[in-house]
């Protein structure tokens, strides 16, 4: 029962991430990978969210199966942030490449602190 709780999980953050990641992307014209930042920051945001309200006791592990482990990890992505980073400092925009890895940790690092803060504050 679990596996299908992270695949219907899934299912849905994978198409999310990449209809997100090419929509925010085509409006913007700048070789910064905006999409992938944009899931990875909502993503930690919703995983904090979560986390918070399993800390309240407000959710269950099938709840934490389905939108934690299945969707969040569906949606953000650290190889193509990897990949992109890579990219960017072998094309020559070394400085692109250093502001997307320093952006995106400190973006989701506060998002998840955010969301871990909203999901206490909601449900504790």
């Amino acid at each position: 029962m679990n596996w299908l709780l992270v695949i219907a999980g899934a299912a849905v953050g994978a198409p999310v991430r990449y209809l997100t990641d090419r929509a925010v992307q085509s409006r913007h014209d700048s070789v910064f990978p905006w999409g992938t930042f944009v899931v990875n920051t909502s993503g930690s945001l919703v995983l904090g969210t979560l986390t918070g309200a399993a800390l309240a006791g407000a959710v269950s592990s099938h709840v934490q199966l389905l939108l934690g482990t299945g969707l969040c990890g569906a949606l953000t992505t650290y190889s193509t942030f990897s990949y992109e980073t890579l990219r960017l400092a072998e094309d020559g925009a070394r400085a692109y490449a250093a502001g997307n890895a320093l952006l995106s940790v400190a973006a989701g690092l506060g998002a998840a602190f955010a969301g871990v803060t909203l999901g206490t504050r909601l449900w504790g």
